[in-house]
């Protein structure tokens, strides 16, 4: 293929690409949200213990065993912040693409962690979860909670 055709063929794919509606991944909203709390945790230093936790994505059944074997469960939360606020010890939070979903062992990890007293929540897309943080960190005020799960 020649150097002109090769530019004129990445130029429609450029061009496909502009006129599709993008949809971050979920794993692009996450990555956007530790970003954002990495630039603002020199004001907010609680953001420094926010973390990961390495639960989805695909891997060999030899990696899945050893980390089963480790203790890692099926629905566990994306995102925690081990800082208390209010009346919670801390906060799960389950991110997911703007287009996502809640499974079922996600929605129950969600459920149980609240009735420890943590405040468990999920988040389609890196706004909303921003939001939810601040929220957070903020005070966590029990009488806004059901404004803020909307």
């Amino acid at each position: 293929m020649s150097a002109k055709a090769r530019r004129a063929g990445e130029s429609s794919l450029k061009i496909l690409l502009m006129q599709k509606e993008w949809m971050p991944t979920e794993h692009e909203e996450q990555v956007a949200v530790i970003d954002w709390a990495n630039k603002i945790c020199g004001q907010r230093r609680e953001l420094n213990l926010l973390y990961a936790v390495p639960n989805g994505g695909q891997r060999n059944k030899a990696v899945a065993g050893k980390l089963k074997a480790e203790g890692v469960k099926s629905g566990v939360s994306d995102l925690v912040l081990p800082v208390a606020r209010g009346r919670y010890h801390g906060l799960y939070l389950e991110m997911k693409a703007k287009n996502g979903n809640l499974t079922t062992n996600q929605a129950w990890w969600l459920t149980e962690l609240s009735r420890q007293g943590y405040c468990a929540l999920w988040a389609r897309g890196a706004d909303r979860a921003i939001y939810l943080l601040q929220w957070y960190l903020d005070g966590a005020s029990e009488h806004s909670l059901v404004m803020v799960n909307q």
